[in-house]
C-alpha cells in the first residue's frame, strides 16, 4: 500500500473512531432532539389483522362518501380511480396476471389493515387528522368503492375484521 493509501485510510479510519465516540459519548449523532412519551403516544398504534388494538369508533360509506371528498379525492381522484397517488378502485382478478393492478380491494388481504393506513398516515398532508369515526367511515367507503361492503353497512371494531377481503387467500396466513 503506498503511502497516500495509508495516509487515506488512517484519515477515514480516524474519522470514523470520532463519530463513533461522539455518539456514544451522547447517545446518537447529535441531530434533532428526543421525542417525549406524549409526542409518540398517537404513533404507537398496534392494529392486528384479527382487528385486536381497533379503537372505538364506528362509520359507513355513506358517511365516509363526503370525508373522501373533502380529504382524499385530491390525490387519489374522484372514485378512488388514482392520480396523481394511487389507485384504491378496481383491479379485482388481475393478481393472477401479468399486467396485476394491486388496490385495496384487489391486492390487500385485510380490511384492518385499510384501517391502520389511514389511520396512521392519512390524509397526506396531515397525517392522523381524522378521528376515528372519520377513519372507520373513510375505511367503509373505500370498501364500498371496491363492491366489497355495502353503503350503510357499519365498520367498527367488532364488523371490520369480519369483511373478507377479495385477496384474502392470496397471502400465507400468520395466524388465523
Amino acid at each position: 500500500m503506498s503511502t497516500r493509501n495509508t495516509c487515506f485510510a488512517v484519515i477515514v479510519a480516524a474519522g470514523f473512531a470520532a463519530a463513533a465516540h461522539a455518539q456514544t459519548k451522547t447517545g446518537g449523532p447529535g441531530l434533532g432532539q428526543p421525542i417525549s412519551v406524549a409526542d409518540a403516544a398517537p404513533w404507537d398504534l398496534s392494529i392486528q389483522t384479527d382487528g385486536s388494538g381497533l379503537p372505538p369508533g364506528s362509520g359507513t360509506a355513506a358517511a365516509g362518501k363526503e370525508i373522501f371528498a373533502t380529504q382524499c379525492v385530491a390525490c387519489h381522484g374522484a372514485g378512488g380511480v388514482g392520480q396523481p397517488n394511487d389507485k384504491l378502485v378496481g383491479g379485482q382478478g388481475t393478481i393472477s396476471q401479468f399486467q396485476q393492478v394491486r388496490t385495496v380491494g384487489s391486492y390487500w388481504p385485510y380490511a384492518t389493515t385499510v384501517f391502520d393506513y389511514t389511520k396512521r398516515a392519512m390524509p397526506h398532508p396531515l397525517p392522523q387528522s381524522l378521528t376515528n369515526d372519520e377513519v372507520y367511515a373513510t375505511t367503509a367507503y373505500i370498501l364500498y368503492m371496491n363492491k366489497i361492503i355495502g353503503i350503510d353497512d357499519e365498520m367498527n371494531a367488532k364488523t371490520l375484521p369480519l369483511v373478507k377481503m377479495p385477496n384474502w387467500d392470496g397471502f400465507i396466513p400468520v395466524l388465523r
